[in-house]
């Protein structure tokens, strides 16, 4: 009975040590949970409202050291904003989150929403195929692109306001179908819209699915009308992929049987090309994982794109001297010329580069990253329980401290000088951070510069974004206010 007593008190005083410890070494606990639900309701709101609970977790965890701990119901989940941190857990948890799965009807296991021994099988096969060699073969397509953008949005000069995006989203999903798929689907607007609604409408589904916290729950969610919708989008999504997957492999096969080089015939080797290679040649992939990463391609790479863009036009519209300086700068490597974009050019792009690192410093396309916790993580000041989410918030990232004292402020010059930028290079995560960086970050920047110095030679851009109201959809995205006016440019000079 001694024995038994003993071994009582000693447990107890066990778990009371660790209780203690643990305490101290776990960040401090945001503001306003509740018994039960801890701080869900802080999620229940339109997208616009989630938008700006994420900014004041943000600010909270930035004055409280840059990492904080909040709860979903029994669920305990960290917010991260150090830069330091964030860096820490990306390269010791490789997992996403579970949050993540809601996707997986979509994408699959893609190199998104793939578990983590997924992804690193693939995404080494994968890597040649995102290699600079491959996305200069693509710069034939951004430059003809840019000018169908270009000859897109003349209808609207001199006209006023208005909603650029539309234009934006469009071209972004036609270079991407271009270059991931070979195909050319710039005169099927049906079904180019009919895709485009279907991918709004899912990036609603999952900010839905993901506020409502009952909705978590598999067994709830199959039975309610937020999953009859996410099916009615899926049917749409997959038909594309399927088909042209289906249509790209006999083509292909076709090919390859009559002794004929598998090609598109065009300049550059595609995308679905390469995957087919690996899959025939060696068996690396199935056709439900080409499918797979076909979408996710599609989906990440034409959304993001589009949306960088847009915000980039906001921001060169909204300051006239800023604007001038790109002018000038187009103007000192092109002249008068109406000339394609090569990569010599590319590189010569200083400021403009700087323009758009610092729109995606500013207004992060993808605000969170989610990583779930394998193993108790040691950071500078605390230790993350394992079983648990860390959700890394890019907006609080691009402000902490490290900008300086400017941080709030959009300033492109702090991109010129090392000396005005952050001492490490994780404190920019606008493509993620850590080994699962995002696979398409050269490929973004070519497209997107291309089609900036097409648009810029062409057009003066006034906008105001001060009037935009953000929300957050999985990405951020403006409710309101980000329209643009344009105007033809006659033959400048600079000044």
């Amino acid at each position: 009975m001694l024995v038994l007593v003993l071994s009582i008190i000693a447990f107890a005083l066990y778990w009371t040590w660790r209780w203690r410890v643990t305490s101290r070494l776990e960040p401090p606990a945001y503001p306003g949970g509740i018994p039960f639900i801890g701080h869900a309701h802080l999620l229940i709101g339109d997208s616009i409202y989630l938008w700006n609970a994420a900014k004041e977790l943000s600010y909270t965890s930035l004055q409280m050291g840059g990492v904080i701990s909040a709860s979903i119901g029994p669920r305990t989940i960290y917010v991260v904003t150090d830069p330091d941190d964030c860096l820490t857990v990306a390269n010791t948890c490789l997992q996403k989150d579970n949050f993540y799965n809601f996707a997986k009807p979509w994408l699959g296991e893609g190199l998104i929403t793939g578990t983590l021994s997924k992804w690193k099988h693939h995404r080494k096969l994968l890597n040649p195929a995102f290699s600079q060699f491959v996305v200069e073969g693509f710069q034939g397509v951004f430059n003809s692109q840019a000018r169908r953008l270009v000859k897109d949005v003349e209808s609207e000069a001199g006209k006023g306001p208005f909603d650029h995006w539309t234009y934006t989203r469009r071209n972004a999903l036609e270079t991407i179908c271009l270059t991931a798929l070979g195909v050319d689907f710039c005169e099927n607007s049906v079904l180019n819209s009919r895709y485009e609604h279907a991918v709004e409408q899912m990036f609603n589904v999952l900010a839905e699915r993901f506020q409502k916290f009952w909705l978590h729950s598999d067994f709830i969610y199959n039975w309610s009308n937020l999953k009859k919708k996410q099916e009615r989008c899926l049917k749409i999504l997959h038909n594309m992929s399927n088909t042209v997957l289906e249509t790209r492999k006999a083509s292909y096969l076709n090919n390859k049987k009559n002794g004929l080089e598998a090609s598109t015939g065009t300049k550059f080797k595609a995308f679905l090309d390469l995957l087919l290679e690996l899959s025939i040649e060696k068996g690396s992939f199935n056709d439900l994982e080409i499918r797979e990463h076909v979408d996710t391609m599609i989906a990440a790479g034409h959304d993001t794109s589009a949306n960088v863009l847009m915000f980039t036009l906001v921001m060169i519209g909204s300051y006239p001297k800023l604007q001038q300086r790109i002018y000038e700068e187009l103007y000192d490597i092109f002249g008068n010329d109406d000339r394609d974009v090569t990569k010599q050019d590319l590189s010569q792009l200083v400021y403009l580069e700087a323009v758009l690192k610092e729109t995606m410093r500013v207004y992060p396309i993808v605000p969170v990253t989610m990583r779930w916790l394998d193993r108790n993580v040691k950071l500078k000041n605390y230790t993350l329980t394992a079983g648990r989410t860390c959700v890394m918030l890019v907006y609080g990232v691009h402000r902490h401290d490290m900008w300086g004292p400017d941080a709030e402020q959009f300033k492109p010059e702090r991109w010129l000088d090392p000396a005005t930028l952050p001492h490490i290079p994780n404190a920019f995560v606008a493509f993620n951070i850590g080994r699962r960086i995002c696979i398409g970050k050269s490929y973004a920047y070519s497209s997107i510069k291309t089609t900036l110095a097409h648009l810029l030679r062409h057009y003066r851009v006034q906008a105001d974004h001060k009037k935009m109201i953000l929300k957050v959809d999985v990405m951020l995205k403006p409710e309101c206010g980000h329209f643009i006016s344009i105007e033809k440019r006659r033959e400048e000079k600079r000044r």
